[in-house]
This record gives structure tokens, C-alpha cells and sequence, in this order.
């Protein structure tokens, strides 16, 4: 059974750093490819957990490891700042005062066109020129700030001024 336990921690390890490296997209956004992935990896990785025991109590020790530890990194991850980066990733700037940062788009795998369409998907914002700032979030998911009549005016009349 110990050997079952250190398997386990092992495979959780490297499917989380597996996961964490593949990028961030929110459960719904989950292409089929992705979704035949991840089925593939869980098959995949049974038996590295398990081994030759295909028993019950093989399966169940090897799920409530992964329970245990999955409550264990969940418990540190709201301790630590440090574990919380490292497990989930921090914020990503996408676009800044309704200019594309594409070096950012780019390091993500994020086209200019899923851009766009989270940015439609937030109603009032017609364009990239009405956006102050689009992050993409830990969670995969996309937050935008539209420009105010004062920030677009300002930055309007610097613009004018340097002609």
C-alpha cells in the first residue's frame, strides 16, 4: 500500500506541473481536444498509480491519496503566496489603454482574435480602443475594464499634443 501512496504523489505532482504548463482555460472553455487529453492522461496514469494491483483497496488508497493531497495543496495554497503563484499562475495583462500586449499573448498561446471575442463577450465594448485593461485571470477566465469618457478624452488629447 505505501508503495500505491508514493505513486500516486508522484503522478498528482506531474500532472499538476503537466496541467500548470499546458495553460489556463476555465472549465467551459475546454475545447474536445482538450477534453480527450485530459481522459487520455487519467488512463493514462492509472497505472503508473497503481501498478500491478488493480484491486479495490488499490484504487481506493490511490483516490484517497489523491484526496489528501489535494486537500493538502488546496489548505498551503491559501497560506502561502509563493505555493498559490506556483500552483495557479498570477494575473496576465492582455491588453493596456486599448493596445494589445503581444508579447503576453503570445507566452500564453492566446490569439488576438480570442481577444476580441472575450472582449465582445462583455457587451459595452465595441472595440480594443475602449479598453483600459483585459487580464487574463488564474482562473482562465478573461476581466475587462473599459476606458471612462475622462481616460479616452486625456489620453486623446496627449496624442493631439505630441503632433
Amino acid at each position: 500500500m505505501i508503495e500505491i501512496v508514493g505513486r500516486t504523489l508522484v503522478v498528482y505532482a506531474a500532472v499538476l506541473i503537466g496541467l500548470r504548463l499546458g495553460g489556463r482555460r476555465e472549465l467551459g472553455q475546454l475545447t474536445p481536444f482538450d477534453l480527450v487529453v485530459i481522459l487520455l492522461v487519467a488512463n493514462a496514469v492509472q497505472n503508473a498509480m497503481v501498478g500491478a494491483d488493480t484491486t479495490l483497496q488499490g484504487g481506493l488508497v490511490a483516490a484517497a491519496t489523491l484526496l489528501v493531497v489535494n486537500a493538502g495543496v488546496a489548505r498551503l495554497r491559501l497560506r502561502s503566496v509563493r505555493v498559490r503563484h506556483l500552483v495557479e499562475g498570477v494575473p496576465v495583462v492582455l491588453v493596456q489603454h486599448g493596445e494589445i500586449v503581444a508579447a503576453n499573448l503570445q507566452h500564453e498561446g492566446i490569439t488576438e482574435e480570442e481577444v476580441v471575442a472575450a472582449v465582445r463577450e462583455h457587451g459595452e465594448i465595441g472595440d480594443l480602443s475602449q479598453v483600459e485593461l483585459a487580464v487574463l485571470e488564474t482562473d482562465g477566465s478573461v476581466s475587462v475594464v473599459p476606458m471612462t469618457a475622462n481616460v479616452q478624452r486625456s489620453r486623446r488629447r496627449l496624442r493631439q499634443r505630441r503632433r
